[in-house]
């Protein structure tokens, strides 16, 4: 069947083509969004990795299949785009309305997108290789894909393909036209790197009663501007977080203090989400005398046990992915 598709398609047929790579869309999207850390970015190089395999199908040999194939395309065109520079930079946001306390840290990634849950669900990780390490719902969460992008490039795309995708190391050496001894030696760097920055704790299952337990924990604190409730559910090394903003609270103090102020001037209405495989909330604020509330960010929680370790707020740009509305009347 796959044989019948090529040769149609290298005779020029769109439609045969189509149906040829259409299945690999979604998860070749997730692997570009854990490459780059974002979301439109991945979008673009899933656009030029199907026009760069439309134009090179001539040239492909059938000695792999058309997902590693895919993959091979999509990861170059990844590593170029890195090399390049060329990427979006990121938009200066500013916040109003209250000086935040002094922070403890400046973030060293200053552009990071979330992924709405809703576009993983129609992921296929049945052809997940045997060598696959990382649990799917750790290998997408906001953690992992921010200590992705901590890592050299050519370091990331082994990691991805060694250890979420369980490619071998002989299949990722061709597909990064490299070494088996340099793949593994990238690998275990890139290892070293990221167990470094694991959480001691795993979080509750998705959507479990557990889960759901802490979340309504934080949602009366969170919208009563309560900051001893809220404390209660943070970890001692809760970190804060704002990309492209960079600035970072890092331990309980720090995150007590910013809230303490934030919530002197704010009340926020919180709609759930999720993003990354993580509970999400969009956040609203009314600004005026109105019944209006404004959007003022997504809030992603990374959860570890029963508490939670990060608190990670993005702009309202992202908001629109998550079908979140700019406002919400009472």
């Amino acid at each position: 069947m796959a044989g019948n598709l090529i040769e149609r398609a290298r005779a020029g047929d769109s439609d045969a083509f189509r149906v040829l790579t259409e299945p690999h869309r979604r998860e070749l999207e997730v692997h570009c969004y854990r490459m780059l850390g974002s979301l439109q970015d991945a979008e673009d190089m899933v656009q030029n990795t199907l026009l760069a395999a439309w134009r090179a199908l001539d040239g492909f040999e059938e000695r792999a299949s058309v997902r590693t194939w895919l993959y091979r395309i999509a990861t170059n065109q990844c590593l170029s785009a890195l090399r390049s520079g060329k990427r979006r930079e990121a938009a200066e946001v500013g916040i109003t309305g209250t000086e935040l306390p002094e922070p403890t840290h400046y973030g060293e990634i200053m552009w990071l997108e979330p992924i709405p849950d809703h576009l993983l669900e129609s992921v296929d990780t049945s052809a997940l290789g045997p060598e696959a390490a990382y649990e799917q719902q750790e290998a997408i969460s906001l953690a992992f894909v921010t200590a992705l992008q901590l890592l050299p490039a050519r370091q990331r795309a082994v990691l991805i393909l060694r250890d979420v995708l369980g490619y071998r190391a002989g299949e990722v050496a061709e597909i990064l036209g490299a070494t088996a001894a340099s793949v593994n030696s990238a690998l275990k760097r890139a290892r070293q790197a990221v167990g470094g920055r694991s959480r001691d704790s795993e979080p509750p299952e998705p959507n479990s009663s557990s889960e759901q337990a802490l979340i309504a924990d934080f949602v009366r604190a969170y919208q009563a501007g309560d900051v001893e409730a809220l404390v209660d559910l943070l970890t001692m090394d809760v970190r804060v977080s704002m990309p492209p903003i960079p600035l970072e609270y890092h331990g309980l103090d720090a995150v007590a203090g910013f809230y303490t102020n934030v919530f002197s001037t704010r009340r926020y209405l919180l709609v759930p989400t999720r993003a990354n495989g993580q509970p999400a909330f969009g956040l609203y604020l009314r600004t005026g005398v109105d019944a209006v509330r404004h959007a003022a960010g997504l809030l992603v929680l990374d959860l570890a046990g029963q508490r939670i370790c990060g608190l990670t707020r993005f702009d309202n740009d992202v908001m629109p992915r998550f079908g979140l509305p700019r406002t919400l009347s009472d």
